[in-house]
């Protein structure tokens, strides 16, 4: 099993898509080390805590960019990586009292790949959107007027 990147998950933020392409390239990682009959326990370790830095860091990211431009869903974006995060340390915490059994490498392997792309998919595509709108990386917009307006959701309200 792999996670393979996909310009239809490009969320139009150049930041934000590198990270999750990186991302990809870490989960591969952990699924490589996972697959592996000869990968330890210890190998595999490293591999999670790799990955484990990295999604902190992408989410802050995210966040930073969510509050500095006042993105209305943030509440719900970040309770959707604080879900990630309590989940995946779940399974961490478990890989290491249990091992790696089976079931327990199927559901990393299920939370990291699906959750994953669900989440770009919907989340984080609406963030791009929601940044492109805000002519966020290029000058904003002169015209007060042509500002996008959006709801208390974030969607965008077409004039």
């Amino acid at each position: 099993m792999s996670i393979a990147w996909s310009e239809t998950l490009a969320s139009g933020s150049a930041e934000i898509d590198n990270q999750h392409k990186e991302l990809f390239a870490r989960i591969n990682r952990l699924l490589a080390a996972q697959n592996n009959s000869r990968a330890g326990l210890e190998e595999i370790g490293r591999v999670v805590q790799y990955l484990t830095d990295y999604v902190v860091f992408h989410f802050g990211s995210e966040e930073k960019l969510m509050d500095r431009h006042r993105y209305s869903s943030s509440s719900g974006h970040k309770a959707q990586h604080a879900q990630f995060v309590k989940v995946f340390q779940r399974l961490k915490d478990r890989m290491f009292t249990e091992g790696l059994t089976p079931a327990l490498q199927q559901e990393t392997a299920d939370l990291v790949v699906d959750w994953l792309l669900n989440h770009i998919k919907y989340s984080d595509r609406a963030l791009g959107a929601f940044l492109r709108l805000k002519n966020v990386g290029s000058a904003q917009t002169a015209d007060p007027a042509e500002e996008p307006v959006y709801d208390r959701e974030g969607a965008f309200i077409h004039r």
